[in-house]
């Protein structure tokens, strides 16, 4: 046993919690030694015999490539391996605790990592489909869903695995997986099992960003690119450093075209596209741009009132509705107010 399985054993799962989420965003080189282990005890928990062989693939793109190629793999063991053991051991905790304890036991465990994980499990299912199948919704589409379906996630099962003890049966084997290995597929003769990721970039909410490159990668090549957590094209992102307003203006999909002037920045690109303002007071001044096929960007700009160290005044922009009318009903509204009730006492 290593160092920090150690450290896991002898924790309890919320105290484990902070390994529990580095796990779930290893992009570390798979443990293959400990992964394969790992793979053939949890059939011998669930009463199999061992894979006669365990089989490496670059990504879960590549998993699904290998196990539609594999002519007799046998049935899935999904069930047995994974969901099994892991019905029984919330059955027994949910017993132990009651309801409300199982419910505040699973918010300050799992459902901690619960949502930014599965969100990354959902785009990269995306991210296969559309690489295999591209727009496909037919056969095959399904048959490439059903498999992704049907893996057992490896580290991205660290979530559910946070909020019961691994440190023995049944749930141990799992356990070892998810710490040494990306996504793995137990069929009765074969278990093929994906590499991690090499590369894994998100924002301060969880969500995948990367504005030069890919914002998820794995050896093979598999990558998925997003901004803000939106699906992008790699050749978008290759595009941004060289924007100018009327490339944007000329972008015929609206929510690219957000996605360049956030890039480009909305102060930049009123300067630079010669816009006007509609409206001054004494709270700020009220621009607007419009965008073809899609509703008009409304911003204020307000002057901090507060001097920065040098004596300089910070610009901010506040984006408001586009039915805002004036600077002090655009501030007004940033506070949940009207305009005629907004006064502040003191600016800061």
């Amino acid at each position: 046993m290593t160092d920090i399985d150690t450290a896991t054993a002898e924790a309890g799962p919320a105290d484990g919690l902070g390994l529990w989420r580095a796990w779930a965003s290893a992009t570390a080189p798979a443990d293959r030694t400990a992964a394969e282990e790992g793979v053939r005890a949890a059939y011998r928990r669930a009463g199999l015999a061992e894979p006669e062989q365990v089989v490496w693939a670059g990504s879960p793109r590549a998993a699904v490539t290998l196990i539609r190629q594999l002519p007799d793999r046998g049935p899935g063991v999904r069930e047995e391996v994974r969901s099994v053991p892991w019905a029984r051991e919330r059955r027994r905790l949910h017993a132990e605790l009651g309801a409300a304890g199982w419910s505040a036991h699973w918010a300050a465990t799992g459902g901690r990592l619960w949502e930014s994980t599965q969100a990354l499990v959902d785009r990269i299912r995306a991210g296969v489909i559309e690489d295999l199948v591209g727009r496909d919704t037919g056969g095959e589409a399904a048959e490439v869903r059903l498999l992704l379906l049907d893996a057992v996630l490896g580290q991205h099962d660290a979530p559910w695995l946070a909020a019961f003890p691994t440190d023995g049966p049944p749930l141990d084997a799992l356990a070892t997986v998810c710490r040494s290995a990306g996504w793995w597929w137990p069929f009765a003769r074969v278990a093929v099992v994906s590499e991690r990721p090499v590369a894994l970039h998100r924002d301060e909410a969880g969500r995948l960003d990367r504005g030069d490159g890919p914002a998820l990668a794995y050896p093979d090549g598999f990558a998925l690119h997003a901004w803000r957590g939106m699906p992008v094209p790699a050749a978008f992102l290759a595009e941004l450093p060289s924007l100018t307003p009327e490339r944007i203006r000329s972008e015929e999909n609206a929510e690219l075209r957000r996605v360049m002037l956030e890039h480009y920045g909305y102060d930049r690109y009123l300067a630079d596209s010669g816009a006007r303002p509609l409206h001054r007071d004494e709270t700020g001044t009220l621009w607007r741009i419009d965008l073809p096929d899609d509703e008009p960007v409304v911003m204020v700009e307000v002057l901090n009132s507060t001097p920065e160290p040098d004596g300089t005044r910070r610009t901010y922009w506040l984006r408001v509705p586009p039915s805002t009318r004036t600077a002090k009903a655009g501030v007004a509204w940033t506070f949940g107010l009207q305009a005629d009730v907004y006064a502040p006492v003191r600016e800061t």
